[in-house]
């Protein structure tokens, strides 16, 4: 089984928990700001940025494997991991916050989207033992060289060495290619709602 004493650390790359919850949400909603799905999601920056905030704090940073590649002191890129065996649910309190933040922010548009789009990808989820990166993202002032992929590359070392399937949902085709490259094949596409862009389920079995 993957646990996170498997993910050799690199340098510059580390591991955070709630304490770095508003960077974590900052750089994220900073890299999806363009994004096809999330713009129809989120319908706007702050929602966006307040959701992937209450998911860190609620589900990501203490439930599973969080990271921050920083340069000069700044974090340029982050990423966001359920390892074999987290738990994909927050408290009770927990979801509520992250509603009511989504609702305050949002509507009741944003409310039902967001719903709409959980209970899918809820439903598509593998069945096996996996890691899923549920969010992996570079800000605009580090976009270009390759930080993606050094923040990833660790975790898929480590999903080699131990066996385990990796997966994600892939919310902007221009993203495919990068994806690819690292070994993710698409399984199907499948839309939130008629009306959403659609998700690529990709998996990626280990080498």
């Amino acid at each position: 089984m993957l646990t996170a004493s498997d993910i050799v650390p690199a340098q510059g790359i580390d591991r955070v928990g709630v304490e770095s919850v508003k960077a974590l949400a900052a750089i994220t909603a900073d890299a999806f700001r363009d994004d096809p799905f999330n713009s129809w999601l989120f319908d706007g920056f702050d929602p966006m940025q307040r959701t992937f905030a209450n998911m860190a704090r609620h589900i990501y940073a203490p439930n599973g494997f969080c990271q921050i590649l920083s340069e000069d002191g700044a974090g340029q890129a982050a990423a966001m991991w359920l390892l074999p065996g987290d738990s994909p649910d927050a408290a009770l309190a927990g979801m509520l916050q992250t509603y009511w933040g989504l609702f305050a922010s949002g509507g009741w548009g944003a409310l039902m989207r967001g719903k709409a789009a959980g209970e899918a990808m809820a439903k598509h989820h593998p069945a096996e033992p996996h890691a899923y990166l549920f969010t992996v993202g570079v800000a605009g002032t580090g976009r270009g060289r390759g930080l993606g992929r050094r923040l990833i590359e660790p975790v898929l070392a480590a999903c080699d060495r131990k066996g385990v399937m990796a997966y994600l949902e892939n919310s902007n085709p221009a993203n495919r290619r990068f994806y690819s490259s690292l070994g993710f094949e698409r399984v199907r596409l499948f839309h939130a709602r008629p009306d959403s862009p659609p998700l690529e389920a990709m998996k990626r079995a280990p080498r």
